[in-house]
């Protein structure tokens, strides 16, 4: 470990050693990238995502406050009705004269049990294919839940509903737009099945069933918005930072941090996913024509470019800004990147210059090239990667060094 690194890291330690963490220091040493020893980097996106308040003295009060409501999420929202027991507060018959599975009465709980089911489907088919050049997300958890996979209760994984339910003939997605596309599983490609996967030991779960029943309880939560596909890009990043902190006592609870710190920055960024707000201000039509308005301002050429070949920000920003970038650079890049964006106390406008950055580290091509070329370099993003961050971390550092807004140096390179 070089001496510059373990300076940072007493920098890191002593900021965070106050009884008051001062907001606006850590900001600035977060937006340099934060160093993964120690378990810092997942204590930090935690304040900087409202998780955990600046005093210290409330932490252990309000970890346990929200680790058992998630507790209790759990247990009220993963369930088939009928299969709850008694002792756990929840007691009813699978079906009464009242209520049954064929009651077309929307406030059936059948009703809501089989419309529930349209909605992990597609979750179910997103987490498995999150991040699949990766491993980690097919291993098993070291910490399963056990509420559920207690074999002395009767609770059902949400895998076993899917594999139960009787929607799984049919693939069903449904779009920013709240279309629901319904196809037959004849038309959709082999590796998408459910078989691809080896199915883990009674007991044991994967990290990809962990993220589905975060975003399933996220949905249930928040009707208004349910599950819109891209969501999985956003939360995978967040659980994986945290199911791999080093520290012990934190990773135990890498689910239910997850969960609170993924509500939180849905809070700032769901607009983006909601179709009717497109076109205010506050939507994701008016961020994309940002970027190029601050493209204009920074290299009017390369805006004329574009403007001239009638390439609009749809075409490519619409995936960069809706997911955080989270589907443009490896994940150990992408992490880097959360680290500034999360700093940032305007972080969207700093998310607006760093694709503006990208575009700009790839201007001599776009200049040089035709609809269909430039078309191509956008919408794929391995030669930005190659560009910004394929050759090393510290390039990284420096290529978001240019993005730098609120006066902050990044110029010094961090570990991941």
């Amino acid at each position: 470990m070089s001496s510059l690194h373990k300076s940072r890291i007493a920098e890191f330690q002593d900021v965070l050693g106050e009884p008051k963490i001062v907001l606006q220091k850590l900001r600035e040493l977060c937006f340099s990238g934060i160093p993964f020893d120690g378990g810092l980097r997942c204590l930090c996106w935690k304040i900087l995502l409202n998780y955990l308040p600046v005093e210290k003295a409330l932490w252990s009060t309000l970890l346990k406050k929200q680790r058992e409501l998630y507790s209790q999420f759990v247990k009220e929202m993963i369930i088939q009705p009928g299969i709850a027991k008694a002792n756990l507060g929840v007691s009813r018959e699978d079906v009464t004269l009242e209520d049954h599975p064929l009651n077309p009465n929307p406030d059936s709980r059948w009703n809501t049990y089989f419309k529930d089911n349209e909605v992990l489907l597609q979750i179910d088919k997103d987490v498995r294919r999150l991040y699949p050049d990766m491993a980690f997300f097919q291993r098993p958890t070291d910490y399963p839940c056990l509420l559920i996979l207690d074999p002395q209760n009767e609770f059902e994984t949400l895998r076993k509903r899917v594999e139960q339910t009787t929607l799984k003939s049919q693939t069903v997605a449904r779009n920013r737009s709240g279309v629901t596309n319904v196809s037959s599983p004849l038309k959709t490609s082999a590796p998408n099945s459910l078989s691809e996967y080896e199915v883990l030991p009674n007991g044991c779960e994967a990290h990809w069933e962990v993220v589905e029943r975060i975003l399933f309880i996220y949905a249930k939560l928040n009707p208004g918005i349910a599950y819109v596909q891209g969501m999985n890009e956003i939360v995978g990043p967040l659980y994986y930072t945290f199911a791999t902190d080093p520290n012990s006592d934190w990773k135990e609870h890498a689910e239910a941090d997850t969960f609170f710190c993924f509500t939180n920055l849905m809070a700032e960024i769901r607009d983006n996913f909601i179709k009717s707000l497109d076109d205010s201000q506050c939507g994701i039509t008016y961020k994309m024509e940002k970027v190029y308005s601050t493209l204009k301002e920074k290299d009017v050429e390369l805006y004329l470019k574009l403007q001239e070949q009638n390439i609009k920000p749809q075409f490519f920003a619409f995936r960069w800004l809706t997911l955080l970038l989270s589907q443009e650079f490896l994940l150990p890049d992408v992490i880097r990147i959360w680290d500034s964006l999360f700093a940032d106390d305007n972080r969207f406008d700093f998310l607006l210059l760093v694709c503006c950055a990208m575009l700009t580290l790839i201007r001599d091509q776009l200049l040089e090239g035709d609809f269909t070329l430039n078309m191509r370099l956008l919408q794929v993003s391995t030669k930005i990667h190659q560009e910004w961050g394929g050759d090393g971390r510290t390039l990284l550092n420096r290529r978001l060094s240019s993005c730098t807004i609120l006066g902050y140096d990044t110029g010094s390179p961090s570990g991941i």
